[in-house]
């Protein structure tokens, strides 16, 4: 399959990575330095929608660089453009309805790192792509690193694989503390009240049922969110029959608001989830954000995270079918 149409033209930049054959991420950029305009990329876009769907699936993740991109508004024009059904956001991070389709990425304290992790993989209705929008760029770090989630199954089979079968087969059991109210300055400081969309607890926990969790209420007010089993990998059509590590051992254990067990409560050994995370970092790849990047990542394909930053940062997140 071409890499490119006569729409757009393949750049590069620091730090894309050759996995396997693909390029991650492949860089996008006008035809020509005076074809730079919103509306030259609408256009584009619009008459090659399949392309760029492929491209996405092929590459799993795709960057736009160099076009007029420069605020939600134009963002959520360029969202709109491939028609992809939306998907709201279910989770536990801070975040705030910019302008239709478009909201802020996690609003928490940006000197957090945020671990690597698959969009919602904890709901029954997840994303297949996450797009992200960069409107200020970090003066220092910042990135948004990602990590092809096949690698980190393979190495873990590599050196662990009577666990890793022995994990997948008996699935995973998330408990997730989510606060009264909302805080801010936390990366996982959604209240529940935000979350659930109603003060009501009982239609709260009847949503919260909805999408596959059970819920515990706790005396300061939060709720104590329960899921599961789920399993440590999946498989997607049209990934090249990848095994996908599709989980949030290292990010959810044993934390202060979170843990992750076994399905049967026992409790997964320390030593591999260190050496999982290990991995993870040495399979990332990132880049230096610029003001007016679309990154579209794959979520079934690649995790990924928010390494800690320097303000100003503003990135923006639409999460699509």
């Amino acid at each position: 399959m071409e890499f490119s149409c006569k729409e757009f033209k393949v750049g590069k930049c620091e730090g894309e990575r050759l996995v396997e054959g693909e390029t991650i991420p492949l860089v996008l950029r006008p035809p020509a330095e005076d074809k730079n305009q919103l509306e030259v990329l609408l256009e584009g876009i619009g008459k090659n929608k399949d392309w760029f769907h492929q491209m996405i699936a092929k590459n799993s993740a795709v960057l736009l660089r160099g076009f007029d991109v420069k605020n939600a508004v134009d963002f959520n024009d360029v969202v709109e453009a491939f028609g992809w059904d939306e998907i709201r956001y279910v989770g536990p991070a801070p975040r705030t309805q910019v302008h239709k389709r478009i909201w802020t990425a996690n609003e928490g304290d940006l000197s957090e790192f945020i671990h690597y992790h698959h969009e919602m993989l904890s709901v029954k209705v997840f994303p297949e792509k996450v797009i992200l929008f960069c409107e200020v760029a970090p003066p220092h770090g910042g990135e948004t690193p990602f990590i092809p989630s096949f690698r980190v199954t393979e190495r873990m089979l590599e050196e662990f694989p009577e666990f890793v079968e022995e994990l997948d087969k008996k699935g995973l059991k998330y408990t997730f503390k989510v606060l009264g109210k909302k805080d801010s300055s936390s990366t996982k400081g959604r209240g529940w009240e935000n979350a659930f969309g109603t003060s009501d607890k009982a239609e709260a926990e009847k949503k919260a049922n909805a999408l596959g969790f059970g819920v515990e209420w706790l005396p300061e007010g939060g709720v104590k969110t329960i899921l599961g089993p789920l399993s440590l990998t999946r498989v997607f059509e049209e990934r090249k029959g990848r095994r996908m590590w599709f989980n949030t051992v290292v990010g959810m254990h044993r934390k202060e608001v979170s843990n992750v067990t076994m399905a049967d409560g026992t409790e997964i050994p320390e030593k591999i989830v260190k050496r999982c995370s290990e991995i993870l970092e040495e399979e990332s790849i990132q880049f230096k954000w610029e003001k007016g990047d679309v990154l579209f990542l794959d979520n079934y394909a690649l995790l990924h995270g928010r390494r800690p930053s320097l303000p100003p940062r503003k990135v923006l997140a639409a999460l699509c079918k």
